[in-house]
């Protein structure tokens, strides 16, 4: 006898692949970065750079390798002029995902190796949107508030130059460390929506930027990339730790969903949170004004309590971000600007070993209809 076919909704608890990149260690809630708990980069001092030299490389990079990547990064941060002025042209109005997918897309076509989907050629592609999403996201920015981009600055690293772009000016240094932290912590997770997608876009044999395009596209979605977003119009909603605990309660109430708390991986607490509120505690002092720090208290020590729900990265993100002043609509197309490295490695990985992503499906609707001519129809 058959077995019934079982669906589970949203794929929850489906082994869809296999990966030597990272594991969720659930029994833990830490998330394994090619061996390493990544947490340890953020207590160590690591730079963004050698996570992403690890994600791509799959080994953490001596000091010469570490050298050589990074000056790699700066010598591709400029961007071709026909894609800067897909930025310019774009309707101000445009939110910076929609521009930033645009524009990875439109790259392909200035990109030597843009249909070579070999290992070394997946590198170099890597490597050059590493270093030019943030120059088109900043860029694209800037034409958006009337002002003329920034170029980036060669002795600045990942962290720094995004900011220096922004500004153009140069960050403070605990403005850089925040923003180096939450690089880090955002550059890699799993078999999640977007990478997937990415790996399914690539296991068509499709290039890498048509893969990087697609995650884009899934990362914008409010349930995923845009958590950090939408967290923080929550809190702006909120507006004062005095009436972090009713709104909570009252949203509850509702059944309105409270965004940047929950993880299908992680049931007991993300492990990296306490990093990024740590950050953000650091950001606070350091501007003078803990507002924000004490909402977003407010309300985690509310939802914890009232539902035994925790929040996951997105939310310190999003109040850390805000104190850095930082613009919301930039939130997710930074997270980008470090899940580049993520995302390449898992569109080198499926290009390594392929195999045509098709899951089955079970069909839902009617069955035995005739066809009639469309005169006869009734």
């Amino acid at each position: 006898m058959a077995q019934e076919a079982v669906y589970s909704p949203g794929l929850e608890g489906v082994i869809a692949g296999e990966s030597e990149i990272s594991r969720i260690d659930v029994k833990r809630n830490r998330l394994i970065i090619r061996g390493y708990d990544l947490v340890d980069f953020t207590e160590g001092g690591a730079a963004y750079e050698e996570v992403a030299y690890l994600l791509l490389f799959g080994a953490l990079p001596t000091r010469a390798e570490l050298d050589d990547f990074t000056q790699q990064l700066v010598s591709e941060r400029q961007i071709p002029d026909p894609v800067m002025d897909i930025l310019r042209q774009a309707p101000a109005t445009a939110h910076p995902m929609s521009l930033l997918r645009t524009a990875v897309s439109a790259l392909s076509f200035f990109d030597p190796d843009a249909e070579d989907n070999s290992h070394d050629a997946n590198v170099r592609k890597a490597v050059r949107l590493l270093a030019k999403v943030p120059t088109m996201i900043m860029s694209g920015h800037r034409f958006a508030i009337g002002e003329e981009p920034v170029s980036p600055k060669d002795g600045l690293g990942h962290a720094a130059n995004l900011l220096y772009m922004m500004r153009g000016s140069d960050p403070a240094g605990y403005e850089v460390a925040a923003m180096n932290v939450s690089l880090i912590l955002y550059a890699e997770h799993g078999y999640n929506a977007s990478a997937f997608a990415a790996r399914v876009t690539a296991s068509t044999m499709s290039d890498m930027h048509a893969a990087i395009t697609t995650g884009i596209g899934t990362l914008a979605g409010p349930l995923h990339g845009g958590a950090n977003e939408q967290a923080m119009a929550m809190l702006q909603e909120i507006g004062e730790a005095s009436k972090g605990r009713q709104w909570v309660l009252d949203a509850l109430a509702e059944k309105r969903k409270i965004m940047g708390f929950g993880h299908r991986e992680y049931k007991s607490g993300d492990s990296r949170v306490p990093s990024l509120k740590q950050v953000g505690r650091d950001i606070a002092a350091a501007v003078g004004d803990t507002k924000w720090v004490e909402l977003g208290d407010i309300v985690e020590e509310t939802m914890i309590s009232e539902k035994g729900i925790f929040p996951n990265v997105d939310f310190p993100c999003a109040y850390t971000y805000y104190m850095m002043k930082i613009p919301i609509p930039l939130y997710t197309p930074i997270f980008v600007a470090s899940r580049i490295a993520g995302w390449a490695a898992h569109v080198i990985e499926q290009h390594d070993g392929n195999r045509l992503i098709r899951p089955d499906h079970i069909y839902t609707g009617p069955e035995g209809r005739a066809f009639e001519p469309v005169d006869q129809r009734r």
